[in-house]
């Protein structure tokens, strides 16, 4: 589960980012000779944007030492380039460097102040560095911009941290609203799969569970998960359909271990 959560929260975290790229540092039209101050800044924009693109890329393929060259060089170059502030952030954070993390996050807010998509990252920063009371406060500020239009990635974060608080109704109303706008999203179904089955309320839980299986997002937690409400629905032909699947799909996950053994309770 821990490289299909990974894969979500990179491809959360970066989808603004790589947006703003996009729109900010577009190839700019051909100016004057004569214009030479100007034309050196337009070719170090130039210049700074492929570097932050080379750092998006490496970072996405989890090559954080790479990335961080790449980002560093395009803030030499451009040292207002908040976009290289706000990637170099998230691989500070990955790397656990989380002073330096913090340092870049604010500093991409100082160049640019409320950026919703820095602010959603900064918030689950400190959530997962142990201020989720402050993380909240940032999740409910991008949550409450109406003109942001990614509220999924702010309500699932605000989830997750309610989650980590212990705070399951909290987390239920967060991911209520989120699946509003994302019927389909895995985070957001697997956790409300999650907290009705810890509320026994298999029938809701399978209801959240069925729609991973039907658009075939496997990993050996939701399959177990699948396995143990399918248990406890008495649905015996679901059981060894997904136990199934999980042993053929995951033959060496403690998941599997767990469903051989028949330890749907554990």
């Amino acid at each position: 589960m821990r490289n299909f959560a990974r894969c979500l929260w990179v491809c959360l975290i970066l989808s603004g980012v790589l947006t703003a790229c996009k729109t900010t540092y577009d190839t700019p039209k051909l100016i004057s000779p004569s214009a030479d101050n100007q034309q050196v800044q337009v070719n170090d924009s130039k210049r700074a944007a492929i570097r932050l693109q080379l750092g998006i890329s490496y970072f996405e393929q989890d090559q954080l030492a790479t990335a961080l060259k790449e980002l560093n060089t395009a803030i030499s170059i451009d040292p207002t380039m908040r976009d290289a502030y706000a990637v170099r952030a998230l691989v500070h954070m990955q790397m656990q460097e989380n002073d330096l993390a913090e340092q870049d996050f604010l500093k991409a807010d100082n160049l640019k102040p409320y950026e919703p998509d820095n602010t959603n990252n900064y918030g689950w920063f400190l959530c997962q560095t142990g201020r989720e009371k402050q993380a909240m406060e940032m999740f409910d500020r991008v949550i409450k911009d109406r003109t942001y239009t990614q509220p999924v990635k702010a309500l699932n974060n605000a989830g997750l941290c309610s989650l980590k608080m212990k705070n399951d109704a909290l987390a239920e109303t967060y991911f209520s609203q989120s699946i509003r706008f994302d019927a389909n999203n895995p985070t957001t179904n697997l956790n409300l799969s999650r907290i009705n089955y810890k509320k026994q309320d298999w029938v809701r839980s399978q209801f959240y569970i069925n729609r991973l299986i039907k658009s075939e997002s496997y990993t050996p937690e939701i399959l177990w998960l699948a396995v143990k409400i399918n248990h406890k629905l008495n649905d015996q032909v679901g059981v060894s359909s997904l136990s199934a699947q999980l042993h053929r799909r995951f033959p060496d996950s403690p998941e599997d271990a767990s469903s051989q053994r028949g330890a749907f309770d554990e």
